[in-house]
């Protein structure tokens, strides 16, 4: 597997898997003088990890993480940042029937034929939605370095779950009452209905997909390095790294298909001696560069695929179709633990690229008097 790496200059390298000893990352090129500590990691794992709500997975891991390197006397370093949780609450053996029949929905058959039947099996290995941990973990980092040197605010949230969609919410809703629910939507209203929905569909073993939108403020005008490292071709690559996802769209997205020209463009004016736009369809980025304007991005997420109906597969030892029954702690839908993931691949892409546009110093210089507290 060589495609862990991501970034260019804030360098993200995600390792472990899900039912082995531990998952983690190392963040390289993060610039020297920022205050952290493990309680900044910890609190963006507690909104991810399993255990946690009602909706999601009963899989209870404690994900406390360990700063193995790249912090001394509570700043980074400018050293690689190691970072890890340990793996405790594992039952592999609900995975060994699977070997040779792969579930459908999942990674199982291309990974048997992609790396000889080598590949880690237990728990999905590699390809289970645990090792977003690592992304998370990075994740943390980079939305305090934005936050710190250049005021970015980054609020995804759950837009729609089984076809149920939020429509009254303002910015105050977003901060203050995504994580006021188990399904991290700012519309109180609409997210007790995809709660009886979600439990409703996990009573008949089936799951749920849905969508999650972030919107970024603050970000400056210029992002980007078109035409193959553009601000929205790296953020969509990003993203489609986390498991589940199947669709990626900014602004108006594939709305902007039944537009015309004139409805679709977002005119300019002048707001307290700033170039804004009236409207913003673009979502925050035309030409691969962003605007200026908030950056608006929506992830598709496909539905569990580990659902307990029984399923039609092949056993690849007797080249036969059998019929499988997937056990296990599952999540009925992905969704509302994506949405820590989903801010975190977006800060990650967005710290990559303010430190390649030389907005952040490799040595951040702040004076003992702890100035940024």
């Amino acid at each position: 597997m060589t495609g862990n790496i991501l970034g260019e200059r804030f360098v993200v390298v995600s390792f472990g898997e899900s039912h082995g000893k531990c998952v983690g990352a190392v963040v390289d090129g993060c610039p020297a003088g920022l205050e952290l500590s493990e309680a900044d990691i910890q609190r963006e794992l507690d909104l991810r990890k399993p255990g946690v709500l009602s909706v999601t997975s009963t899989r209870a891991e404690e994900d406390k993480v360990e700063i193995l390197s790249g912090v001394f006397e509570g700043r980074t370093t400018g050293s690689p940042i190691c970072m890890l949780v340990w793996n405790k609450d594992v039952n592999s053996e609900h995975y060994r029937v699977f070997v040779n029949r792969p579930r459908p929905g999942h990674a199982d058959y291309v990974a048997h034929v992609k790396y000889g039947g080598f590949a880690d099996w237990r728990g999905s290995g590699r390809f289970s939605g645990r090792v977003t941990a690592s992304l998370v973990m990075a994740g943390a980092i980079a939305k305090k370095l934005l936050s710190k040197t250049l005021g970015i605010e980054i609020m995804a949230y759950a837009l729609e779950i089984g076809g149920i969609r939020a429509k009254n919410f303002t910015l105050h809703d977003i901060r203050s009452k995504r994580y006021s629910n188990e399904v991290r939507c700012p519309d109180e209203v609409v997210a007790n209905e995809m709660i009886r929905r979600i439990n409703e569909v996990r009573e008949k073993g089936d799951s749920l997909g849905g969508i999650v939108e972030c919107q970024v403020l603050g970000l400056p005008v210029g992002l980007g390095e078109p035409i193959f490292s553009s601000l929205d071709s790296d953020l969509s690559r990003a993203l489609f790294a986390i498991p589940a996802v199947k669709g990626v769209e900014f602004g108006a997205g594939f709305a902007a298909a039944r537009l015309l020209g004139s409805q679709n463009n977002d005119p300019y004016t002048i707001v307290n001696g700033k170039v804004v736009t009236v409207t913003n369809n673009a979502g925050g980025i035309l030409g691969g560069i962003s605007t200026g304007m908030p950056l608006i991005v929506r992830v598709a997420f496909k539905p569990t695929p580990s659902i307990t109906k029984k399923q039609m597969t092949v056993d690849l030892s007797s080249m036969k179709e059998v019929e499988i029954e997937v056990k296990g702690k599952h999540d009925p839908t992905i969704v509302p633990r994506a949405v820590p993931v989903v801010e975190a691949v977006v800060a990650i892409v967005l710290a990559d690229h303010a430190i390649r546009a030389a907005l952040i110093p490799p040595v951040l210089r702040v004076s003992r008097k702890d100035v940024w507290k």
